[in-house]
């Protein structure tokens, strides 16, 4: 039996991201994770981990999602220094309120290869380790506008829904190697995506969602525990919407 419990997430330095990194980390797993464009957050986060469980290891890794080399770079790194890895998180997303008729080429390819080619290139990566120890727990961060379609959300939408039907196509593939794959579809969750938000329109949507308030990082990156812990073996190829009600 596999008794390390390594973690690979990408995105890890903000949000959804960062509080999957402490969540795993009180859950004892030894962590790598990526970030991009802040240092100072991913060094935060890394020092808050190592606090919480001193004697694990945890790395922050600097690589675009987007990015296939970068991003397998960071796998191969992760397994080199921590050892095999049993769970995937693809986290990492950007994104975007726009008309759709005023949406470039440019908006919608960098959507499409952050949001959804990084999570193709993670899985990739770490395949071939999960299928040799026969044992892996994949989680992919949709949306419930992969649900559902998010007016002025085109891009970002089509990209999310990409994740449901990634993940629950490499479901059937996987389980028979002992993989699961899932998909957490966060509603309103209070993060740094929430920023452009005046404090009228984030009542307005804890208005809407039935249980009257938005979600929290913390409430997602529990659920991602969950997933993962091998007590869940029998749940694969999911959709969690995880939403206060607002997506039913």
């Amino acid at each position: 039996m596999i008794m390390q419990q390594n973690v690979f997430i990408t995105g890890g330095s903000r949000g959804i991201g960062a509080a999957a990194v402490m969540a795993f980390a009180r859950a004892g797993y030894q962590v790598a994770f990526t970030w991009n464009r802040h240092p100072e957050a991913a060094e935060q986060v890394l020092a808050q981990a190592r606090s919480l469980a001193p004697g694990n290891r945890f790395l922050a890794l600097q690589a675009d999602a987007g990015d296939s080399l970068q991003v397998t770079d960071a796998i191969h790194r992760a397994e080199q220094e921590l050892g095999s890895l049993q769970v995937l998180v693809c986290n990492a997303g950007i994104a975007q309120q726009k008309l759709f008729t005023d949406t470039t080429d440019e908006d919608w390819r960098r959507l499409m290869a952050v949001d959804l080619d990084g999570a193709f290139y993670a899985c990739r990566a770490v395949l071939p380790g999960m299928v040799r120890q026969k044992f892996g727990r994949i989680l992919l961060v949709s949306s419930m506008w992969g649900q559902t379609g998010g007016s002025c959300e085109v891009p970002y939408s089509a990209a999310k829904a990409g994740l449901i039907g990634l993940g629950k196509a490499l479901a059937k593939e996987e389980g028979p190697s002992g993989i699961t794959v899932n998909i957490v579809a966060p509603g309103v969750i209070d993060t740094d995506m929430m920023a452009g938000f005046s404090d009228e329109d984030r009542a307005a949507l804890a208005e809407e969602t039935p249980v009257g308030r938005l979600g929290t990082p913390d409430e997602i990156a529990r659920t991602l525990v969950f997933l993962a812990d091998r007590a869940s073996g029998y749940i694969t190829g999911q959709v969690i919407g995880q939403n206060g009600g607002l997506v039913i």
